[in-house]
């Protein structure tokens, strides 16, 4: 298993943060690397919701198919992924930090494939520059 941590201080409010993130609709409005989501449930929010995600990614559009499978509101949503051999859990939690919002993406890369886990190893770095750059795009987001 390979882990990606990135912590990100917002001056928004808990809410504010938790709504863009926990919100497929806000948070690909938040994140320009999203170019399209469709959605394979009615609900559009909270546990069992399941998406098509388009981001473009090293220059190239890639999809994969995400799934809301815990939410706390205000606290914490885990959506996860089972693509290209590596289950993707990405565990988004807020806390409140004085005026602002303390936002933590912890990322487990759980490969069950030989190749994948060599592949989750050599991407390592360029997966929190990634998820660094959608925190990023959050913060400015929830501040602006």
């Amino acid at each position: 298993m390979s882990q990606v941590t990135v912590i990100k201080e917002i001056n928004a409010p808990v809410e504010l943060v938790f709504q863009t993130i926990s919100d497929i609709r806000n948070f690909s409005k938040a994140v320009p690397d999203i170019v399209d989501v469709e959605f394979l449930t009615d609900q559009k929010t909270g546990v069992g919701t399941r998406f098509r995600e388009t981001r473009v990614m090293y220059g190239k559009e890639a999809t994969e198919e995400l799934e809301v499978t815990e939410l706390v509101e205000n606290d914490r949503i885990r959506i996860m992924a089972d693509s290209h051999g590596v289950v993707w859990d990405s565990l988004f939690s807020v806390k409140e930090n004085g005026d602002a919002t303390e936002l933590t993406l912890v990322m487990d890369m759980r490969p069950h494939k030989l190749m994948a886990k060599i592949m989750t190893f050599v991407m390592k770095r360029s997966m929190r520059k990634a998820l660094e750059k959608d925190m990023d795009a959050v913060k400015e987001y929830c501040e602006g």
